[in-house]
């Protein structure tokens, strides 16, 4: 059943349909939904004292930092308050192509890269970049840190030293007595989830997530949100759209995640494991035609064989000493959201093989420095993604599915198994989700934005989320599958996107772009040593898996 929540211009509550909690002794949404606007109607009030953000006085720009009070639990609005970080870059007012034409300031663009778990307190630097400049003339970008992620009420589930350990395995087809090991790391993680979070753990999940955004709304002074968020945040978008579709102006959704309730998040997971094999296919058929510069193989099936020879070699002698199966996995498991990356995870593969292993483990060694952020990353990822929803609680199911699933798919299915595990053996109630949908004329019109070969979330979301949200446009990308469109390599939908945004001009309900080009593969190099004070090269936050 859908909730819509109405203010009038009284600012009195109309609740059309609800929500209720699974747990019989947790707060019914209507009470969370007054609870949110009175949050809003305080943080309105209160606003943003933006200044100095503490760790980007070396960063170039005009960004400014600030925090907005959320409560914990919406259905006490008066109780315990958690502060959200956020970040802000005022519009220029400047045409990036005409020094003399003053631009019209069109409000706040708010934006979430996804997840659950990752941060957007950088977003407003994307002002600086040219396929950025013409939006951040128009609007004041803004990023936040959602709940639990970093400076906002983080969340931790064990000590990161332990976290981040290499090497590791990563067997495509695990015995049971490696069953066994991570099936007790699982529960230990969730147990460590429980105990260092206590009773607030139950309220990180994507409905207060949607809560946030509308206090956000309401702190930056916006009486419409204009919101673009990526992978997992078009999930919380959508639940946005559905509870407060009165208080939305734009929306633009970045490769959707399925948003079905059925979906959310175990199918969704499956779903994902097997569309990240046709992109790991993709991506070998890449370097196939590329034999020349790579000499990795010839077909698909020559370059597997020579990761797997990899993989055997790690297994054995991880290079560094810190980079196994499970690290080679990871980078590679990368490429497979962003083509950008294929040169790059080429050239260390083909370089391992010949006797350097120094760029595979530029690339692919987990740095101690950055284990506090990953634990977080991870801690936020699983308590949201557990609470959201029910999951089967019996190892049987998961084993039954993921072993018929990893004849198919091995690429990826048993270390998303691995990821989401924790959430078989949780130890705390779990929300229903809500049925997203709009019906004509109860919502704006919003911009979807996908790619037909996006394997993190794949491509049917995207259909569903669109039959779901009356009104919207979808944007595809055909034959491609790079994950997070905006402002990228594609002409054609960053078009669409301005259009959108800068105009409120949508093409037709269904609009196709041709391809981005593939990335061009680089020379060879030897690698040369690196000082341990470099800054690590760090893959990007999002790790999305609905």
């Amino acid at each position: 059943m859908r909730a819509a929540l109405l203010y009038s211009a009284a600012g009195s509550l109309l609740l059309s349909a609800l929500t209720a909690a699974p747990d019989a002794d947790g707060p019914t949404a209507a009470a969370e939904l007054r609870g949110t606007a009175v949050a809003a109607a305080r943080a309105k009030a209160a606003g943003i004292d933006f200044g100095p953000c503490p760790d980007a006085q070396d960063l170039p720009g005009s960004m400014q930092c600030g925090t907005v009070a959320v409560p914990l639990d919406y259905a006490e609005p008066d109780g315990r308050q958690i502060e959200l970080a956020v970040a802000r870059a005022r519009a220029t007012l400047k045409d990036p192509h005409n020094s003399k034409r003053k631009v019209r300031r069109q409000g706040a663009l708010v934006y979430n890269p996804g997840g659950p778990g990752a941060s957007g307190l950088y977003f407003p630097l994307t002002g600086l970049l040219p396929e950025w400049k013409r939006i951040a003339a128009a609007y004041d970008l803004v990023g936040y840190a959602p709940r639990g992620v970093g400076r906002s009420a983080p969340l931790s589930c064990q000590d990161p030293k332990r976290f981040s350990k290499g090497p590791t395995q990563a067997p495509t087809h695990p015995s049971e007595s490696y069953k066994k090991e991570r099936i007790a790391q699982a529960k230990a993680y969730a147990r460590g989830c429980a105990e260092r979070a206590d009773s607030a753990l139950r309220h990180y999940h994507s409905l207060n997530n949607a809560r946030d955004l509308d206090v956000l709304r309401a702190a930056l002074g916006e009486e419409r949100l204009t919101f673009m968020g990526s992978s997992y945040g078009t999930y919380f978008g959508a639940l946005y759209a559905s509870l407060f579709p009165a208080h939305v102006r734009r929306m633009v959704f970045d490769s959707p995640v399925d948003p079905d309730p059925a979906e959310i998040w175990y199918r969704n997971n499956l779903d994902q494991s097997a569309a990240f094999e046709g992109r790991w296919r993709d991506f070998r058929r890449w370097i196939a035609r590329h034999h020349d510069v790579y000499g990795l193989g010839r077909t698909a099936r020559e370059v597997r064989r020579s990761y797997e020879r990899a993989r055997a070699r790690l297994a054995v002698e991880p290079a560094g000493g810190k980079v196994g199966p499970g690290q080679l996995q990871g980078a590679f498991l990368q490429a497979g959201y962003y083509d950008d990356q294929w040169p790059h995870r080429a050239h260390a593969l083909s370089a391992y093989l010949k006797g350097d292993p120094g760029p595979l483990v530029e690339q692919a060694e987990q740095r101690p420095e950055a284990a506090a952020e990953a634990e977080n990353t991870r801690a936020v990822y699983v308590a949201v993604e557990c609470n959201d929803a029910p999951w089967p609680t019996d190892w049987e199911v998961w084993d039954r599915d993921n072993t018929r699933l990893a004849r198919l798919a091995p690429f990826e299915t048993w270390d998303n198994v691995w990821m989401n595990l924790p959430c078989a053996y949780w130890e705390g109630p779990r929300q229903r989700p809500l049925d997203v949908g709009t019906g004509p004329g109860e919502l704006p019109p919003t911009l979807i934005l996908a790619a037909e070969r996006d394997a993190a979330t794949p491509y049917d979301g995207a259909l569903e989320l669109h039959r779901r949200l009356a009104g919207s446009v979808l944007v595809t990308e055909r034959d491609a599958g790079a994950h997070g469109l905006a402002g990228g390599p594609n002409v054609c939908v960053n078009g669409h996107m301005e259009a959108y945004l800068l105009e409120g001009r949508l093409p037709g309900r269904r609009t196709d772009c041709a391809a981005h080009p593939e990335p061009k593969p680089k020379p060879q190099r030897k690698s040369q040593p690196k000082s341990r004070s470099a800054a690590p090269a760090q893959p990007r936050a999002d790790r999305p898996r609905g």
